[in-house]
């Protein structure tokens, strides 16, 4: 299944020839012009890996960096910063607010694909060693939530908990992508949460009885 990365960059030229180099490459790629728009699509959507210019209209990709370091939902995906703003203190603003590498335009795409699999990797071996010390609590938040949803219901919930996206889960579950938006609907109206970040932090939180998270993108 192939990586999904998300591109925010308002430049239409380098956002259209960034997203089709990474295509070629074998990533899944998500572009979008602002980070109102990317804020907007992280709220129901999980990534494997984020690359975002600094200079953009209404928010910059400073603040994009800080409201997805403020996420405790989205605080472990990598950041790649793809920008012209290549001084020293601009590169070290940005990796005080979190971001994991920071590569100054015109980039050699090599380095960018480099950088990517070096990151990602790093990405997996953290998931793995989470996954060997916190599947019991998971496990445990579930099973406490089980009776409130129907068979079908709690197999979808499940693997949203760990981040796959409706294509992901309709494939896991031999179904079609819009019965899984119908089943994650119905989810959300049973948890009262707005959105699939706020459904995840719901099931993560130690608390059978807790209310609707106030997660904000």
């Amino acid at each position: 299944m192939p990586y999904t990365i998300l591109l925010v960059d308002d430049n239409k030229h380098l956002r259209i020839s960034v997203k089709l180099y990474l295509e070629n490459k074998g990533f899944t790629v998500i572009a979008i012009a602002s980070v109102v728009q990317a804020l907007r699509f992280l709220s129901n959507q999980i990534v494997d890996l984020i690359i975002t210019d600094i200079v953009m209209p209404n928010k910059d990709g400073y603040s994009f960096i800080n409201r997805i370091r403020s996420n405790a939902l989205l605080i472990h995906i990598p950041i790649i910063v793809l920008t012209a703003k290549g001084m020293t203190a601009d590169r070290i603003k940005g990796y005080n607010l979190g971001c994991s590498a920071y590569l100054s335009k015109p980039f050699d795409p090599n380095e960018l694909i480099s950088i990517i699999n070096n990151l990602l990797v790093n990405k997996q071996k953290i998931i793995n060693v989470k996954s060997e010390l916190f599947p019991d609590l998971i496990y445990h938040n579930l099973q406490k939530m089980k009776e409130k949803f129907t068979p079908r219901e709690f197999s979808v919930l499940q693997l949203v908990v760990r981040g796959l996206t409706n294509k992901d889960i309709s494939q896991i579950l031999h179904t079609s992508k819009r019965n899984v938006e119908k089943y994650v609907s119905r989810l959300l109206s049973k948890t009262h949460t707005r959105n699939r970040t706020e459904l995840a932090q719901y099931i993560l939180q130690d608390d059978s009885n807790n209310t609707n998270p106030d997660v904000k993108c």
